[in-house]
């Protein structure tokens, strides 16, 4: 892990669930890592990383959702699968209440597969994703950023899991990615990006 994405890493740690549930909307707050000291350096020795994640809204109650996976391999969409729909689940019911909780770990599995665990409250999935043979792939929880609106009925992307954009200098960004304003489905283009994956989620009736 280079020194710039530990430096991110950090600034996350800190943040923790910074946004504040506004009546009438929905939420979503993220906490990376853990808060074991010796629990962080060996995630980041693994290079595993780990966000606990709450949504929170009044517009959540009697509430289903979904979550689709969007393969992205230079610059153009190549595969989209739906990781959950809680329509098919029948036994997970609606959301009862304000409050949706999940962990999502992610890490490399090989040199060419990602692997990822989203964990609810009596359930896990478990996803692989090819990847390319590097180890700069990033997990960001971007439907936490203050900039996105989740809405019911309206899709969002709550995390993208992507390479970083490599400046003149050889150095690696994130972050600048994440906050540039770009439309997260045109990154691969912007920024020279060849492969990652976005995570759209919708709350629907």
């Amino acid at each position: 892990m280079k020194l710039s994405h530990i430096i991110t890493t950090l600034l996350l740690v800190t943040a923790g669930f910074a946004q504040e549930s506004v009546s009438g909307k929905i939420i979503m707050n993220s906490k990376s890592m853990s808060d074991n000291k010796e629990m962080v350096h060996l995630m980041r020795f693994q290079g595993i990383e780990y966000f606990k994640v709450q949504f929170k809204g009044a517009e959540l109650n009697n509430k289903r959702y979904t979550i689709v996976a969007k393969e992205f391999w230079n610059g153009k969409l190549s595969k989209t699968d739906t990781v959950m729909n809680t329509n098919v689940f029948s036994y997970i019911g609606k959301v009862q209440g304000d409050t949706v909780n999940m962990t999502v770990i992610a890490s490399k599995a090989d040199k060419k597969h990602l692997k990822m665990k989203f964990m609810f409250d009596r359930f896990e999935l478990n996803e692989v994703y090819k990847c390319l043979p590097s180890d700069d792939y990033s997990l960001r929880d971007y439907g936490a950023s203050a900039f996105v609106n989740i809405e019911p009925g309206q899709p969002f992307y709550a995390f993208a899991y992507i390479l970083p954009h490599e400046d003149e200098d050889g150095g690696k960004q994130w972050c600048a990615v994440e906050v540039s304003g770009k439309d997260i489905e045109t990154w691969g283009k912007e920024f020279g990006i060849k492969h990652y994956i976005l995570f759209e989620m919708k709350f629907f009736e």
